[in-house]
């Protein structure tokens, strides 16, 4: 049963429906499950082995129509394939394809100009979306003027929180900033803290009051045993709040970041790895 005083909806992050039996096991519920093309590579079932490019797709959709089975109430994030040359147009085809897979899905595309190009046609076309690869205020301002008129529950922002950590920056304070940002808006898109890696997210997480969580199992288990508190690591750089209108056509944002740049590599790097 969810904690009542959790208002934090809690998601998996993981791309292997044992791990779904798993969190619902040990939590006794999921409110959804995030995938992206790294976790299906870390799935055990593609361990040595070497995919035509539609057998991978299928194999994807596999994994996701029985993770969907598991949590129908839930919601399954699937994510486009795509590179720096991949076109809104290719990203939409893969969208309006997995749209077919399942009824409860929400498509990931990354925060780029191509990423919200598609994002945008894709809301009108009543396709629920999460933008993903977040490094910035300016890319979640974007993400907030591409989705204007969506309805809430359909647009999720993903913010990487480990990612930002990794180089010495406050990966929580991106969250704080979003949330306190979207104060000025319409409340059309949910936070979603993603690249989560440690007990000390996860509460970080619920003191801020992101709408949504998504974490890896071992994280979800930490957390399920554990007293709840954790001491605040202060060694961090702070990420300072920057104050950003989001009455701008998201064209006007600056959304370069080095760090979508690389998640998109990697990403794209996971997939084809697995391709003969």
């Amino acid at each position: 049963m969810h904690p009542n005083n959790q208002k934090t909806k809690i998601f998996l992050d993981s791309g292997d429906p044992a791990e779904t039996k798993q969190a619902l096991s040990v939590l006794g519920f999921l409110d959804g499950q995030t995938t992206n093309p790294s976790l299906i590579a870390k799935n055990p079932q593609t361990a040595g082995r070497k995919f035509l490019k539609e057998e991978l797709l299928d194999f994807y959709r596999g994994v996701v129509k029985e993770v969907s089975s598991l949590i129908p109430e839930g919601s399954v994030s699937i994510e486009v394939y795509a590179d720096n040359s991949t076109s809104a147009e290719e990203m939409l085809k893969q969208a309006r394809e997995f749209n077919a897979w399942i009824p409860n899905f929400h498509i990931k595309y990354p925060t780029t100009t191509q990423g919200l190009k598609a994002a945008e046609i894709s809301i009108k076309e009543g396709l629920r979306v999460n933008m993903t690869l977040v490094f910035s205020q300016a890319q979640a301002a974007a993400v907030y003027a591409a989705t204007k008129g969506a309805k809430k529950g359909d647009v999720f922002i993903s913010p990487f929180v480990g990612r930002l950590d990794d180089r010495g920056e406050n990966g929580m304070d991106l969250i704080k900033n979003i949330l306190k940002m979207f104060e000025q808006g319409d409340g059309h898109v949910e936070v979603l803290s993603a690249s989560i890696r440690s007990l000390e997210h996860v509460i970080k997480t619920f003191e801020l009051g992101a709408d949504i969580i998504t974490a890896p199992l071992k994280v979800l288990k930490e957390w399920k045993t554990s007293n709840k508190q954790t001491a605040v690591s202060n060694k961090l750089k702070p990420i300072p709040y920057q104050k950003i209108d989001l009455n701008r056509p998201w064209q006007e944002y600056d959304i370069q970041h080095e760090l979508t740049d690389k998640g998109l590599e990697k990403f794209a790097s996971d997939w084809n790895a697995l391709i003969v």
